[in-house]
């Protein structure tokens, strides 16, 4: 399978204190790839930096979405989000005053053509783009099992629709790398067992995808390979069966979480 994302030799530090060093991965196309490490191993920092929203100290990212690669570690977040990488954020990020389905239509803001003038004058193009966009939300958040919030303010979601809630925005841009943060965070059973049954579906559809996540459980439910990070370093990569058994993921967990041996085993 061809790579849709290639990771080489990426780093990024702060007052000189390195969050990833020298990481490198490769994601093929229809891919879910997990990435777990400790906390402050630099798993959001890694999603940060593909994404956009960080720029690398050194290091390439490359690209190749529709058989065309290209590097993107010197575009900007928009740059990135408009060639087809989506992120969903750890914490929950709405507009508020909007309704759900408005949140949701602004992930569409990338793939837009028509500008502000268009908007402006109502312009019979800018119509219909506006319309398709509508119907692409309201699909998305029937993805997600909230077409029936469409119409109510985003604020008044709880914290597990709030986080369906971005997906559907997420899902809204079309990406062809989808980025999650820690999707499952905070979650009842229930709503963690309809996230991983919505992931399992976008990963039969097709869709590339990485999954930061602190329940390896989970993961390894989900994920075709994982990639584990422990203080910015990339120290193991595999299935998720090889990356439970190496012993230099196992240590790093337990040397430095404070659940020792049985955390372990409820994490993962």
């Amino acid at each position: 399978m061809s790579a849709v994302l290639t990771v080489d030799s990426i780093s990024r530090a702060f007052g000189g204190v390195y969050a990833v060093r020298d990481v490198g991965l490769t994601v093929a196309a229809g891919e879910t790839r997990g990435v777990i490490g400790p906390n402050g191993a630099g798993k959001s920092t890694l999603f940060n930096l593909i994404s956009g929203h960080l720029a690398a100290d050194h290091g390439t990212i490359r690209y190749r979405p529709n058989g065309e690669e290209r590097r993107i570690d010197r575009l900007s977040a928009h740059a990135r989000a408009r060639l087809g990488i989506a992120i969903v954020f750890q914490s929950a990020r709405l507009f508020h005053g909007m309704t759900a389905l408005e949140n949701v239509m602004v992930g569409a803001h990338a793939r837009t053509r028509h500008g502000f003038l268009a908007a402006a004058l109502r312009l019979p193009r800018h119509r219909r783009e506006e319309a398709g966009i509508k119907a692409d939300a309201l699909a998305a958040l029937d993805r997600v099992g909230l077409r029936d919030w469409a119409g109510r303010p985003a604020d008044a979601l709880p914290l597990g629709q709030q986080r369906s809630l971005q997906l559907a925005r997420a899902l809204c841009a079309q990406p062809h790398l989808l980025l999650l943060d820690e999707p499952a965070s905070g979650l009842r059973a229930g709503e963690r067992e309809a996230l991983a049954q919505l992931i399992e579906s976008l990963r039969a559809d097709g869709l590339t995808m990485m999954l930061i996540e602190h329940d390896v459980t989970f993961v390894s439910r989900l994920a075709d390979r994982v990639s584990v990070l422990d203080l910015g370093r990339l120290i193991a990569e595999g299935t998720p069966e090889q990356v439970r058994a190496d012993a230099s993921v196992v240590a790093a967990y337990l040397g430095r979480e404070t659940t020792g041996a049985a955390g372990w085993e409820a994490t993962g």
